[in-house]
């Protein structure tokens, strides 16, 4: 389902399973924003993880000119769609329970820097719980020929071969223009997402799942990363799956991928869980 600005879906998990795994605490919502080209099927698989557990899920992917054309000429069109989405939490009224993000590669990583700005700044998203955040395959800093292989993937095989390398040439030498050649001075009007969350991290506890093998986002990048916001005194967990593909971690690994991404879920609800068994207790007395 989804309003009219933004095509997103929303999973409330069957009650009985709720009480079984949460047991009277109020259940996480599992934000999930996929990578460029992600289709809401492959999304599923994630959020069922999720839903399996008795989770709430909200699955979104920002549009591919969104992702490639907007974000990368400086236009904070992501903003605005980090906005929306927060504010489904008060439509569907579960502004008061645990915010969990999973988030897949650049294109899922420039939404929620936006969202994690909204959630530090603005007051009325200043006030919501998130507990932690899960990251796919990324990010990547000013990485020109993975962003030009993550478009040839997200375009699929069917395109126009000269109209593909026509808009690859153009994107790329517009990239490599303004977001290198020209981002010591262009950084000032519209930092981009990598720099921005490596010099404010949010301070929710984080975990980081990459290879070596990811031919779209360079490994160093992400262990730069984490080290960066470990600096910062954020609780920070990393993985390194070695030979998976890019966003194929799960695909491989799904045992390991499931473990992981579950019981880093259950450590970062255990506070929560415990804050709200005292509150519950305290009203008992």
């Amino acid at each position: 389902m989804g309003d009219e600005n933004i095509d997103y879906n929303i999973v409330f998990p069957e009650s009985f399973v709720t009480e079984r795994h949460w047991q009277g605490s109020k259940e996480p919502v599992v934000i999930l924003l996929g990578w460029g080209g992600c289709k809401d099927k492959h999304l599923t698989k994630y959020s069922s993880l999720y839903n399996e557990r008795g989770c709430i899920t909200v699955r979104y992917t920002a549009p591919l000119k969104t992702v490639f054309i907007s974000e990368s000429f400086g236009y904070k069109e992501l903003n605005t769609t980090a906005h929306k989405l927060l504010e489904l939490l008060y439509d569907y009224e579960v502004e008061n329970n645990p915010i969990f993000f999973h988030i897949f590669s650049n294109g899922g990583f420039m939404l929620y820097r936006y969202m994690a700005e909204l959630l530090h700044s603005h007051s009325r998203f200043s006030t919501l719980k998130v507990v932690g955040a899960v990251v796919d395959s990324g990010p990547g800093s000013q990485n020109l020929r993975g962003a030009l292989r993550a478009i040839t993937a997200a375009l699929g095989p069917n395109i126009n071969v000269v109209l593909l390398y026509f808009f690859l040439g153009l994107f790329g030498f517009m990239v490599f223009l303004l977001r290198i050649v020209l981002y010591s001075i262009t950084k000032y009007i519209h930092k981009n997402h990598y720099d921005a969350m490596r010099d404010q991290p949010s301070a929710w506890p984080q975990l980081y799942l990459y290879s070596r093998a990811d031919k779209v986002i360079r490994h160093r990048d992400v262990e730069q990363m984490v080290k960066a916001v470990q600096e910062k005194g954020v609780t920070v967990d990393s993985f390194d799956f070695g030979t998976s593909a890019h966003v194929s971690h799960f695909r491989d690994y799904p045992e390991e991928y499931s473990s992981r991404c579950l019981a880093f879920l259950m450590r970062c609800m255990q506070p929560t869980a415990g804050s709200q068994k005292k509150q519950r207790i305290t009203v008992a007395t």
